[in-house]
């Protein structure tokens, strides 16, 4: 194995070996605390631009395969892991997680504490990092090259607070997932839904298609004319990368349809374009996030839900009572806090009582992650059907 140096912006290093292709990669390091689902993560468009540190030591085991991709490519920056699988055992695996790596360019490191790197980000905060293996610890003349060097090519990186990213995962023209056969009512037509892709994943569009829903998967460009044009029953906001606050055409887009009083269902950045558009602010989280395992209350019907999540923006709203949505002249109602983190109360879920809109800051879809949140796709579809609004559909 060759060496690898992992460089953080406020100069801690770590030395391992490098894991996937070699070379150099940069970008802000996050880390995840799921113990499975690594594929899922590697393929989410959320993480562009991030290096991912996995908490769980042992990483590869089940290989990769062609039915979990979430995406049609790897999207994160640069891959931490401690103790990445010798060879994988799993009957679906095609290849192993290094030759993955390898094949798509993702530049990694392995053989590092990732608990150390983990608590000095929980510490620290979130930063810039990058990873330095191969050619790209030599410079032109052969010496090894300095941390100073590595250290400046790491704080030249761009920051991920006003990252205006969406438009870079987006699909690039609409298509459409149609519903699973059977799940249409006999007699019945199936719903419409215009799906915003902000960065989505395989599986979302899937889950509604389950219910007898027909998806028109969207470029995060699309106009609010475009949107109406398809007639949608519904429209939902995906999940995605970047500053929620630099994302200027999608809170203009958002705001069209919550004037049209479209039914409205949004997830993580799709939550956070929602508290935009009704006016409120968002702020970065200091280590965010990311992982399976997220215990968040449902304070409609107080029940816990153990979550998937990925983000380092959120919401700042109010936490208690209902509040009008600061927006303009207050057109848009009535709002409340519908889900909060039970680790540090941070804003999970949005729903206006004055509208037909609603939204969670995590991931439904189960990709990677527990089901106890499949619920929210029915409620999207009853308030779809029945014409109730978010506040008043039948609670799970």
């Amino acid at each position: 194995m060759s060496e690898a140096v992992l460089v953080l912006e406020d100069g801690r290093t770590y030395v391992g070996e490098a894991f996937g292709a070699t070379g150099s990669t940069v970008g802000e390091i996050v880390f995840n605390t799921g113990m499975t689902g690594y594929q899922e993560t590697l393929t989410d468009p959320s993480y562009h631009r991030q290096i991912v540190v996995m908490t769980a030591p042992h990483i590869g085991n089940t290989g990769l395969n062609d039915e979990d991709p979430e995406s049609t490519r790897i999207w994160v920056a640069g891959y931490v892991v401690r103790d990445p699988a010798v060879r994988p055992s799993n009957w679906r695996s095609v290849r192993s997680l290094d030759d993955g790596l390898v094949a798509e360019g993702i530049v990694g490191i392995s053989a590092v504490d990732t608990r150390a790197i983990t608590r000095h980000l929980r510490e620290q905060g979130v930063m810039r990092a990058g990873i330095f293996s191969g050619d790209a610890l030599v410079d032109a003349g052969g010496r090894r090259r300095q941390l100073e060097d590595l250290l400046a090519e790491v704080r030249a990186a761009p920051m991920m607070a006003g990252a205006d990213l969406a438009g870079e995962v987006s699909a690039s023209e609409r298509y459409t997932i149609e519903p699973v056969p059977g799940s249409v009512p006999p007699g019945g037509r199936p719903l419409t839904v215009v799906a915003v892709d902000l960065g989505i994943k395989s599986m979302t569009p899937h889950r509604l298609a389950e219910r007898g829903v027909r998806t028109h998967v969207v470029p995060s460009t699309v106009s609010a004319a475009e949107v109406a044009e398809l007639a949608p029953d519904g429209v939902f906001f995906s999940n995605g990368p970047g500053d929620p606050g630099a994302a200027t055409h999608e809170v203009d887009l958002l705001r069209d349809v919550l004037d049209r009083r479209i039914p409205f269902f949004g997830i993580c950045y799709g939550n956070q374009i929602l508290g935009r558009a009704l006016g409120f602010g968002t702020y970065k989280l200091t280590y965010g996030h990311r992982g399976v395992n997220q215990p968040v209350m449902d304070r409609r019907t107080g029940k816990v839900e153990i979550t998937a999540h990925n983000h380092g923006f959120a919401v700042d709203a109010p936490l208690t009572g209902e509040s009008t949505a600061p927006h303009a002249d207050g057109r848009y109602g009535r709002v409340r806090v519908s889900h909060v983190d039970l680790n540090d109360d941070v804003v999970e879920g949005l729903e206006c009582l004055d509208l037909p809109a609603f939204s969670v800051q995590y991931h439904p879809e189960a990709a990677a992650g527990p089901h106890d949140a499949a619920y929210l796709f029915d409620r999207f579809v009853d308030l779809m059907t029945t014409g109730k609004e978010a506040g008043d559909a039948a609670a799970h």
